[in-house]
């Protein structure tokens, strides 16, 4: 059995086997299926009566010669599913709703965001991936891959996961949490922070708890992890004991940062990230 961490959306294993990954990823021009519409961190979505839906069939015809880029998720309930990239100058259309995939804010179901977020992604690195990073060349797609290749070079390149660490630390029945400026007022979460070239996620870990709030860690336990596409960053969250030092908050980083009673927290992150799933089930002793 699967950890529940893995049900996190985002993480495909959310969509419990109703989205199939494509690799088959051709664009023919008959295209019928689920339309994931995003412009920048918004997906356009339209309301059934319970909540929101992502439109299916052909492509509204509010976005028709509004769609940037178009790429092939793969399926999902057995449709093809689309990821399309909006003009940013379509403001509205008429019949849907521009809605955030962001977890702080969204009213978007579990499903439709993790859906979301894989199309974000998937547009991002086509933009990102134009050109051969070797020598400048057009680089062309792969068939049946997401990769691309340089017609002139031969170098080839897949779409880049930016591995992240995120560390709960207790001491008894307190939790260490910092926090950073521009957050909702009041909140605060975990320290985090990308993997530096040629460490270890343990190093990587032990590191931002000491350049952030300046302490040492000891005991370090994997806890799970959460694919986070804004755009493309693998958070990997641990467990850790407070091994000693005094707290130094480093102000290039953060706000604040202090010890909280796990009796007495303050507002925490949204219920759809791995730090609050981290809270939620490990800060009690």
């Amino acid at each position: 059995m699967l950890p529940l961490c893995v049900y996190l959306p985002f993480n495909r294993e959310s969509l419990k086997g109703k989205f199939v990954f494509g690799k088959n990823l051709d664009t023919p021009g008959d295209r019928h299926g689920f339309w994931l519409l995003v412009q920048s961190q918004n997906l356009f979505v339209c309301e059934d009566g319970t909540g929101w839906r992502v439109p299916r069939g052909s492509l509204p015809k509010a976005f028709e010669g509004k769609v940037e880029l178009l790429v092939r998720l793969g399926t999902y309930l057995g449709d093809p599913c689309w990821a399309g990239s909006v003009v940013p100058d379509l403001e509205s259309a008429p019949g849907f709703q521009r809605e955030t995939l962001l977890p702080i804010q969204t009213r978007l179901t579990d499903d439709v965001l993790s859906l979301g977020g894989l199309a974000h992604q998937a547009i991002h690195w086509e933009v990102t991936s134009r050109h051969c990073p070797q020598c400048g060349e057009r680089a062309v797609r792969m068939e049946g891959e997401w990769g691309k290749r340089c017609p002139r070079c031969a170098y080839e390149h897949y779409p880049h996961l930016h591995p992240a660490v995120i560390v709960l630390v207790r001491d008894g029945d307190r939790v260490l949490l910092t926090r950073k400026s521009f957050w909702p007022k009041g909140r605060y979460g975990l320290i985090a922070g990308f993997v530096d070239a040629g460490e270890s996620l343990e190093g990587a870990a032990s590191r931002e708890v000491r350049e952030e709030v300046g302490v040492e860690i000891r005991d370090l336990q994997y806890a799970g992890s959460q694919y986070w596409p804004f755009p493309s960053q693998l958070m990997i969250g641990f467990l850790a004991a407070y091994a000693g030092g005094e707290l130094r908050v480093s102000r290039d980083e953060l706000e604040d940062a202090r010890w909280f009673s796990v009796g007495d927290l303050p507002d925490l992150p949204p219920r759809l990230s791995i730090a609050r799933f981290l809270l939620d089930h490990y800060a009690h002793p």
